[in-house]
């Protein structure tokens, strides 16, 4: 066995930071026990090392090629760390590609030093032009192709969303002093008061609430580059409305309400990881929908609910009929909303047979893929009316049928 130096235990803790600084959720227990596993591999095996650190520092399926990247960046094999090296070895700026998560490793890495400075303004020139256009390319930007700094930024933006929420009248009634019903038993049980000596009406109007919703998510790898965010807007309508469930699906079917309750967002995605165990795995959207329409539907579906339904569409499932899963579904929902994330690219067409057989039973067909879509998905939730994506839904069922089987 190799001796762990303190030189290779620096290069660990900074490693463990640049993970940490690319999105991977790991806390200083986590170094000390990856410090303690490399007591017992030979350091003189990368392999070895890889799998052991793997091992230790990560939890989520959804972080192995993040780690991978980082791992092959930060501890470069073909030059071995010498003891009179710098901790982080610089690598070479040409590692960069278009690869999104490859560049979230290599900003990790080396931050804003391998960028060129920016050509700002001189001192006695002022820029007015600049003030807005970060916040609003940010706002444009796919999810996928973000930055660190920019991934979290959108977090926050995400965390302060606002959800106006539009009450309507439900089928219970309370008390009112001028209503549109008499109540006779409340009338008479006052009148007993005085003995039957004054009869004052009493009256009754229905009772305005916003509609029960339901967030379906496909967690599976497909949508992996947005399931982060997109449980960030659940938990953010979680913690602004009341009677809303949340179910997620993969492989199977999940419950995720209680686990992503809380103020604290990382701790609640925390939760919900320990929960599911199928992020970033396959798709069994049939499955998933058979299952909810069998155990959930009657009891969450109820007084006017509306459904989101936020998936991809990528159906390879055989199990059970998709279309008759999705027009059931249908039927036991007030208005159903599919959010898809593969609506924000330019030249989109439903050439999956999963989103033909979804399209003819949704209400409202809505992208999924950055800031300025979510704000209009929490609009539309406040609201309820959008002709344009309806008319945007017709379009595109025509299109499926136009492209054929």
């Amino acid at each position: 066995m190799v001796t762990v130096t303190s030189f290779f235990a620096d290069n660990l803790i900074q490693f463990a930071r640049t993970l940490r600084a690319a999105g991977l959720r790991l806390g200083p227990s986590m170094v000390l026990d990856a410090l303690a596993a490399m007591q017992h591999i030979d350091l003189s095996h990368r392999d070895q090392v890889r799998v052991g650190l793997r091992s230790v520092l990560v939890h989520r399926s959804e972080d192995l090629d993040l780690f991978e990247q980082a791992f092959a960046l930060f501890f470069d094999g073909t030059k071995p760390l010498s003891a009179d090296s710098e901790p982080l070895v610089k690598k070479s700026a040409a590692n960069r590609s278009g690869d999104p998560l490859l560049r979230r490793v290599t900003e990790a890495l080396f931050g804003s030093a391998s960028r060129p400075p920016p050509q700002g303004p001189s001192p006695d020139e002022i820029d007015c032009a600049l003030t807005w256009s970060a916040d609003r390319a940010l706002r444009h930007r796919d999810f996928a192709d973000m930055t660190t700094e920019e991934l979290l930024e959108a977090q926050r933006i995400i965390a302060n969303l606002r959800f106006a929420v539009t009450p309507r009248p439900t089928r219970r009634t309370q008390p009112s002093s001028r209503g549109q019903r008499f109540d006779f038993r409340r009338t008479l049980r006052h009148s007993l008061r005085s003995h039957g000596e004054s009869l004052l009406p009493h009256y009754r109007q229905p009772r305005w609430l916003p509609p029960p919703l339901c967030i379906l998510c496909d967690v599976s790898g497909s949508m992996a580059r947005y399931t982060e965010m997109l449980l960030r807007f659940a938990h953010t309508l979680l913690s602004q409305r009341r009677r809303v469930e949340c179910f997620v699906f993969g492989t199977e079917l999940h419950r995720i309400t209680h686990s992503l309750r809380g103020r604290d967002i990382d701790l609640a995605l925390r939760r919900c990881s320990a929960q599911v165990h199928d992020f970033g795995g396959g798709t069994r959207l049939a499955t998933g929908i058979h299952e909810f329409n069998v155990k959930w539907s009657r009891r969450v579906l109820t007084q006017g609910a509306w459904l989101l339904l936020i998936s991809d569409g990528l159906d390879r499932d055989d199990r059970y009929d998709l279309a008759s899963e999705a027009a059931r579904l249908h039927r036991s929902t007030k208005r159903l909303l599919w959010c898809n994330p593969l609506l924000g690219f330019d030249g989109f067409a439903p050439l999956a047979k999963g989103i033909r057989t979804l399209l003819p039973y949704v209400d409202d067909f809505r992208p999924v893929h950055n800031l300025d879509s979510l704000a209009d998905l929490a609009a539309a939730l406040a609201d309820g009316r959008s002709p344009l994506h309806r008319r945007a839904v017709s379009a595109t069922v025509s299109a499926a049928k136009d492209v054929g089987p």
